[in-house]
C-alpha cells in the first residue's frame, strides 16, 4: 500500500482536498488527517464524512520514557541534599536517612513518572510511528509531527493498488499543500508519496 502525506496551513484547504479525493473516488476509509485543533477536527470529521487519525497509542515507550524521567528527577532531587549531609561535618550523622531519601525520590519519582508518561502517551498518540509505519522515513515523519504541533493539518491518503498515488499528491499540491521546510524549517516538499 503507498500512502500520500501532506500538510496544510488552513484546515479548509485539508477539507476542500478530502472531498476532491472522495469525489475522484478515493475510498472513505483510506483517507484520514489529524491537527491539534479539536473543533477544527471534528468539523473537517462533519463536513467530509472521513475519520482522523488516531495516531498509534504510544503505550510502553511513554511509561518507561517517563518512569526513567521520573527517577533521574528523583536523583537530581535527592543526591545533591545527601551530598551536603555528607560534606557538612555536623549533619553526617544524618547521612544514612539521605540514602534512604534518595530510594524513595527514586520509587516515587519513577513511579509518578511511569503514570504521567502512561497518561501523556494516550492524548494523542504517536504520529510519528504510525506515519513510519506507513514507510515515512524517520525523520521526515518528525518534521510531518513537528508541522502538525505547529498548527498545520495532516492529511494521509492511502493508495492500495499504487496506481492512484500520483494522483492524490495532485490533489494535495492544488489545495495548497506547503513545503516541509515552510512548516517546519528544513525539506522537502510537504506532500510525498512513501
Amino acid at each position: 500500500m503507498e500512502s500520500v502525506v501532506a500538510l496544510f496551513r488552513e484546515p479548509q484547504q485539508a477539507q476542500g482536498a478530502l472531498q476532491t479525493l472522495l469525489q475522484r473516488g478515493f475510498d472513505r476509509d483510506h483517507l484520514g488527517f489529524a491537527l491539534t485543533d479539536v473543533i477544527a477536527q471534528e468539523d473537517i470529521a462533519q463536513q467530509t464524512g472521513v475519520s482522523p487519525e488516531a495516531g498509534q497509542p504510544a503505550g510502553t515507550a511513554a511509561v518507561l520514557k517517563g518512569a526513567w524521567l521520573g527517577i533521574l528527577g528523583g536523583l537530581v532531587l535527592t543526591v545533591p541534599i545527601w551530598l551536603l549531609l555528607l560534606i557538612i561535618p555536623v549533619t553526617r550523622i544524618y547521612a544514612d536517612g539521605g540514602v534512604l531519601g534518595i530510594l524513595f525520590g527514586v520509587i516515587g519519582g519513577g513511579a509518578l513518572g511511569g503514570l504521567f508518561g502512561a497518561l501523556a502517551g494516550s492524548d494523542h498518540g504517536d504520529f510519528v510511528n504510525l506515519l513510519r509505519r506507513m514507510g515515512v522515513p524517520a525523520p521526515q515523519a518528525e518534521k510531518f509531527y513537528g508541522g502538525m504541533k505547529d498548527g498545520h493539518v495532516m492529511v494521509i491518503a492511502r493508495d492500495p493498488s499504487g496506481m492512484r498515488a500520483d494522483e492524490a499528491l495532485s490533489v494535495m499540491r492544488k489545495h495548497g499543500a506547503v513545503k516541509l521546510e515552510d512548516a517546519v524549517g528544513a525539506g522537502q516538499l510537504q506532500s510525498e508519496r512513501h
